[in-house]
C-alpha cells in the first residue's frame, strides 16, 4: 500500500496541507502537579518539580501515566492512516524469518519466526533430518511479553539452560533444562541480570547477578556485581560465591570458561568502558591471575590454545589488535594480528581467526591462521555489514549474514578449506532492493571534522526540499552503526521517504579516539555532528526542516532531545525513545552510574556539573520556545533508562511548549528498553511513530 494521494509524478511526497495544521488547536494536556523540590550542586540550587514521577511504585506517579495513556492514545486516534500504515507494516512484517543454524551436540538449531509470531521459536534438527521445536517462546505468557534472553549448552550438547524476561526487564530468571529429553531438571534461578552463562561439564555453570534491592526493582541502584557457580540439585541459597560483593566491589562482572574448559576468565569493569582482566588455570588449580589492571583499556578473551590465550586489545591500539600470550607469562604479549586503520574484531571457527574490519562502517572479512598468516579476504556480496563466521573448531561450513539499509538479511554458508559462499537463506520479503539507492556521503561538522553518513531511499528523488526524511543516529558507548535492513525503514523508503544515519562521534566506528571525542567534556561533539547532518541534508535539497524528523533510542533518545532544545528550528518532529534526559540524576537509578566514562556526573566537578546541565535536555526546556512535535517513548519495564526520564522531559515539555506542536507520551505497558518485545508491540509502536511523523508534516491521507 503506497501514499498514492500524496506522490508526485517523479514518486515523491509533497506536502498536502499547509504546515500548520495543528497551529490552531488548542491543547489540554493531562494535569501534572509540581513540587518545591530543588538539589544543590557546588553552590547552585537546580529545581527538579517534576521528582514526584521517578517513583514507579507511587500511586499517583501510576495515575498519571494511565491520563497520559489516555491522552496519547485520543490523540493519535485522530490520524486518518494510523491504521493504514499498521496494516503496511504487518503486511511487510508477515514473512519467514530463519537465523544461522548452529550445532549443539547431536543437534543442529535454529530459531525461526513463521511471520506475526510474538516471539521467534528455537528449533532443531536431528542427523537423521528431523525437525522439532526445542524451546517456544511463546508460550512463556499469554499476550507474548516474556521472552526468551538467550540459551547455553554444556560442551557435550545434553544440558541447556536458558534466560527468560517478563515484560522486557533486565531481570531474568534461568531455567535448566535436560537438553535431549527437554524437561525441566533443577531449581529456576532468579534475580539474574547483565549476566552470561557458561557451563562447567555436566556438573554446573557460572552467573552473574545482583542484590535484588529494596524497595523498587525497576528504578533502585545495582552497583555491587557477583559472579555465583552454581551445583546442578542445589538450592540457589547454596551458589558459591565466585568473585564480587563488598570484597571485591565492581559495577559488573562476567565470568566465562574457554572452550577447551582449562581457563576461567574473570572480566570486572566499573563503567561501560574499560575492564580488568583475571585468569584462573583450572588445569593447574591456580588462583585468579591479574592479566590486566586498571581501567585504561579494553581487553577480551578471545580463545586459547594449550598455555596460550588469544585476546583482543585497545591496549596501545585505539583501533584494536589481537595478541597472545603464555599462562606463564602473563605480562608478555605478542601481536597476532597487528592494528591498521580499521576498526578490529574477531571471531573463531573452522580452526581459523576471522579478523572482521569496518570501513567507514562497512565490512570487509580476512581468514586468518592462528600465527596471523593471511588465507584469503573474503568476498562478500557487497557494501554492508557482514556477521557471524563463528562456529566450533572442527566445523568446516561456518555461517554469515549480509545486509545493508536497501538489502534484506541473507544468511550464507561458507566453506573455510575452499573459501566458497553460497546463499544458505534469502528472505521472501515484499521488498524490490533494485528500486532503491542507498549512498554514502562525508560532510563537515562544526569543528571541521569529518563525518560519514549513509542516505537511503527510492530511485527517481526530486531534491527538492520536500522529502520526508527521518536522521537517525546514535553516538555513544562504542557502538558503531553499520548499514543493516529494516522493514520499517522499507515501509518509509517505499512511501517515498528518506532515511538518513550518520556515524557520529562517540560511537565506534572510527576507534577508541572517535569514541573518547564525544565522552565527557566532549559531548557537544556528538550533537553537533548530528545537526550539521541535518544541516547537510536541508542545503543539498533532500529535506527542509518542515519535513524532517531526529529519531534515537537510550543515548540515541539524549542526542534527540539535546538537539530539540539546542536547535528547535532544525526539525518538525522528535522523537525521543527510551532517552537519558536528565543529566545530573542519571547515575541514581540502575546501573546508571556505569555510564559515567561517557558523560561524567554531576557530581565530578564544577567544570562537569555546568557542562551536564547545560545541555542535559530536561535542564534546557524554556517557556517561549517552539520546540518540534514531539513523541517520548518509553515502556512501564524498562529498568535500564528508567521511565523516570521520559516523564519528567516530557512533563516539561507539556508545561513549557510555546506553540501547538503537541508533545505525547508513549508509555508501553509490560515493555522494557525494546529487547524482547512481541512482534505486535513493535508493529504498533513503529505504526504510531511513523503516521505521528507524516501526520505532524502536515499530510492529511492516504490512499
Amino acid at each position: 500500500m503506497k501514499i498514492k494521494s500524496l506522490i508526485l509524478s517523479t514518486g515523491v511526497l509533497f506536502l498536502a496541507s499547509c504546515a500548520t495544521q495543528t497551529m490552531n488547536q488548542k491543547f489540554t494536556y493531562p494535569e501534572t502537579k509540581k513540587t518545591e523540590q530543588s538539589d544543590a550542586y557546588f553552590g547552585e540550587n537546580v529545581s527538579d518539580p517534576f521528582r514526584w514521577l521517578e517513583d514507579d511504585m507511587a500511586a499517583d506517579t501510576k495515575d498519571w501515566v494511565q491520563r497520559q495513556v489516555a491522552f496519547t492514545n485520543d490523540y493519535l486516534a485522530k490520524i486518518p492512516f494510523r491504521d493504514q500504515i499498521r496494516q503496511q507494516l504487518q503486511n511487510i512484517w508477515n514473512y519467514e524469518k530463519l537465523g544461522s543454524p548452529f550445532k549443539e551436540g547431536d543437534y543442529t538449531y535454529f530459531y525461526k519466526n513463521d511471520g506475526l509470531q510474538a516471539q521467534s521459536v528455537l528449533y532443531r534438527t536431528d542427523k537423521n533430518g528431523n525437525t522439532e521445536v526445542f524451546l517456544d517462546p511463546n508460550k512463556f505468557s499469554s499476550d507474548g511479553t516474556t521472552s526468551l534472553s538467550g540459551v547455553s549448552f554444556n560442551k557435550k550438547g545434553n544440558l541447556a539452560a536458558y534466560r527468560i524476561s517478563e515484560g522486557g526487564s533486565d531481570w531474568n530468571k534461568i531455567i535448566v533444562m535436560d537438553a535431549i529429553t527437554k524437561k525441566v531438571i533443577d531449581v529456576t534461578i532468579e534475580n539474574v541480570k547483565f549476566s552470561g552463562l557458561s557451563w562447567k561439564g555436566e556438573e554446573g555453570f557460572y552467573y552473574s547477578s545482583y542484590d535484588k534491592p529494596k524497595g523498587s526493582a525497576l528504578s533502585a541502584k545495582t552497583d555491587t556485581h557477583k559472579v555465583y557457580y552454581h551445583k546442578l540439585g542445589t538450592p540457589q541459597t547454596e551458589d558459591q560465591l565466585i568473585s564480587g560483593g563488598e570484597n571485591f566491589k565492581r559495577r559488573y562482572l562476567g565470568a566465562g570458561l574457554t572452550d577447551d574448559e582449562r581457563f576461567l576468565i574473570l572480566s570486572a569493569s566499573n563503567a561501560t568502558s574499560g575492564n580488568e582482566l583475571y585468569i584462573k588455570d583450572l588445569k593447574n588449580n591456580t588462583d585468579f591471575i591479574p592479566v590486566q589492571q586498571g581501567y585504561d583499556y579494553n581487553t577480551s578473551v578471545v580463545d586459547s590454545k594449550g598455555d596460550e590465550v588469544f585476546m583482543i586489545t585497545d591496549k596501545n591500539a585505539p583501533n584494536q589488535k589481537l595478541v597472545k600470550m603464555n599462562i606463564r607469562k602473563p605480562g608478555v604479549w605478542t601481536d597476532v594480528i597487528p592494528e591498521t586503520d580499521n576498526v578490529l574484531s574477531v571471531t573463531t571457527g573452522g580452526g581459523y581467526l576471522f579478523a572482521k574490519y569496518m570501513k567507514d562502517a562497512v565490512s570487509y572479512v580476512r581468514q586468518m591462521t592462528y600465527d596471523g598468516k593471511l588465507v584469503r579476504e573474503i568476498a562478500l556480496p557487497g557494501q554492508g555489514t557482514a556477521g557471524g563466521f563463528s562456529g566450533k573448531a572442527e566445523e568446516k561450513d561456518l555461517y554469515y549474514s549480509f545486509s545493508n539499509y536497501v538489502m534484506p538479511g541473507t544468511i550464507y554458508k561458507y566453506n573455510v578449506d575452499s573459501g566458497k559462499s553460497e546463499v544458505y537463506y534469502r528472505p521472501n520479503v515484499k521488498f524490490n532492493p533494485e528500486n532503491y539507492v542507498s549512498e554514502q556521503v562525508f560532510y563537515t561538522s562544526k569543528d571541521g571534522t569529518k563525518v560519514p553518513m549513509m542516505i537511503s531511499y527510492k530511485k527517481g528523488l526530486k531534491k527538492d526540499g520536500k522529502n520526508p526524511t527521518i536522521l537517525y543516529s546514535y553516538g555513544g558507548f562504542n557502538i558503531s552503526l553499520q548499514p543493516g535492513f529494516s522493514v520499517v525503514n522499507a515501509i518509509w523508503m517505499e512511501n517515498g521517504g528518506i532515511y538518513a544515519v550518520p556515524n557520529i562521534r562517540g560511537g565506534g566506528e572510527y576507534g577508541k579516539k572517535w569514541h573518547d571525542a564525544g565522552t565527557k567534556l566532549q559531548k557537544k561533539n556528538v550533537f553537533n555532528d548530528f545537526i550539521a547532518a541535518g544541516e547537510y541534508l536541508q542545503k543539498n535539497g533532500y529535506t527542509s526542516p518542515q519535513f524532517m524528523a531526529i529519531s534515537g533510542g537510550s543515548n540515541g533518545g539524549l542526542l534527540v532531545g539535546a538537539t530539540m532544545t539546542m536547535r528547535p528550528d532544525l526539525a518538525k518532529v522528535a522523537l525521543p525513545a527510551v532517552g537519558v534526559l536528565d543529566m545530573l540524576r542519571y547515575n541514581k537509578f540502575t546501573a546508571g552510574a556505569g555510564w559515567a566514562y561517557d558523560y561524567g556526573t554531576a557530581e565530578d566537578s564544577r567544570e562537569m556539573f555546568e557542562y551536564l546541565k547545560s545541555y542535559s535536555p530536561l535542564h534546557n526546556v524554556k517557556k517561549g520556545v517552539c520546540y518540534p512535535s514531539t513523541m517520548v517513548t518509553t515502556g512501564d519495564h524498562d529498568d535500564r533508562v528508567v521511565p523516570a526520564h521520559s516523564f519528567k522531559f516530557g512533563a516539561e515539555l507539556q508545561d513549557k511548549q510555546s506553540c501547538s506542536n503537541p508533545v505525547l507520551l508513549r508509555i508501553e505497558t509490560k515493555g522494557g528498553h525494546g529487547a524482547g518485545k512481541s512482534t505486535e508491540q513493535q508493529i504498533n509502536e513503529n505504526a504510531d511513530k511513523l503516521s505521528f511523523t507524516l501526520y505532524e508534516m502536515g499530510f492529511k491521507s492516504l490512499k
